[in-house]
């Protein structure tokens, strides 16, 4: 299985505890598809929803494809993602749980589908955020001392 990352949401990984990642693919026009594979589409600030028991991506950036004259998309138009019942249901009963949402992590191409990682995710705290960043600041000192002793 081939996979082309088209964008990442670094942010999240900084910003939300991540439980469990599902990937999802998505419902996008032709232009779009083209957009992505030229990998102009940012992921900084989107979220999804569910919405009478489907889920919808909000806010994912997809840049107009120069060369299609004959549409015109909305860049952050809503766009719907596809994932099976069951996950959908489980879905629905974390994310109405308090602090959970649903943040888009990474988009790619699988086998020539794009697809979109969707994290369950909890939102972290400042004093986790601070704690984390000391712990990579230790872990890059340790490893810059063991390159050194080499």
């Amino acid at each position: 299985m081939t996979k082309k990352v088209v964008c990442q949401n670094k942010k999240a990984f900084h910003e939300y505890f991540i439980e469990e990642v599902y990937e999802a693919g998505i419902v996008l026009l032709g232009p779009e598809v083209k957009s992505l594979r030229d990998g102009r589409a940012n992921l900084v600030d989107s979220y999804a929803r569910v919405k009478r028991g489907e889920v919808f991506l909000y806010n994912m950036h997809i840049s107009p494809y120069p060369h299609a004259h004959n549409m015109t998309l909305d860049p952050t138009r809503t766009r719907k993602l596809l994932l099976n019942k069951k996950e959908i249901k489980r879905l629905i009963g974390k994310t109405e749980e308090k602090g959970y949402s649903l943040v888009p992590i990474r988009v790619h191409f699988s086998n020539g589908w794009a697809k979109v990682d969707l994290a369950l995710a909890k939102g972290k705290k400042k004093v986790d955020k601070r704690r984390a960043i000391k712990e990579r600041d230790l872990k890059r000192e340790m490893e810059q001392e063991r390159k050194k002793s080499r």
